[in-house]
């Protein structure tokens, strides 16, 4: 299959509250592809353990686990010509991690399916006022997360990316403004 017939695969990146969880699914419909969790569910008993724990480093090392476990979930997808929709991959871990002080230096393979990127953005008083109508504990890694939301925008950057801003519009306006972008061959899966 040449790389402009490869099915789309595209991930929703953004700090919480941006709208990633609510856009990722309904761009998937859009799309009509499949969503992947790329925590995969039994994964997460394993992440409740692991969240009140300090080490950064640690927190990366699971969740690169669940990233390559979901990876292959999405090359067996994408090979069967279904497109793909994810909340989140490889470039939240990396930036989110390095921010909190994770130490690893990680090389991710070549191999690994490259998605079309979508970064969600939002003022960061609509963003707060999100936040605080989850009905959700923070976690301490929530807190840092926040104590460092600057840091983290600017950390997305080293990735190719495209900004979306969902502090006025409609989550189905974002996946509108997601459609009218031209990714035809950008991105995809390399064999």
């Amino acid at each position: 299959m040449a790389i402009s017939e490869r099915p789309l695969f595209e991930s929703i990146e953004g700090l919480p509250g941006t709208g990633k969880s609510t856009v990722a699914p309904l761009l998937a419909e859009a799309r009509q592809a499949v969503l992947v969790p790329t925590v995969p569910p039994f994964y997460q008993p394993l992440r409740r353990e692991l969240d009140p724990y300090e080490n950064a480093d640690a927190r990366m090392c699971f969740f690169l686990s669940a990233l390559f476990t979901a990876s292959d979930q999405i090359r067996r997808y994408l090979d069967a010509g279904i497109p793909v929709v994810v909340e989140s991959y490889f470039a939240r871990c990396l930036t989110t991690h390095s921010v909190f002080g994770a130490k690893l230096e990680v090389a991710l393979p070549d191999d690994l399916p490259q998605p079309v990127t979508y970064q969600l953005v939002c003022e960061p008083g609509e963003r707060l006022k999100r936040l605080a109508e989850r009905d959700k504990q923070m976690t301490r890694w929530d807190v840092l997360g926040e104590q460092h939301a600057d840091q983290l925008a600017i950390a997305y950057r080293r990735f190719p990316i495209h900004q979306v801003d969902t502090t006025t519009g409609t989550p189905d306006e974002a996946v509108r403004t997601i459609l009218s972008f031209n990714v035809t061959g950008a991105n995809r899966v390399n064999h």
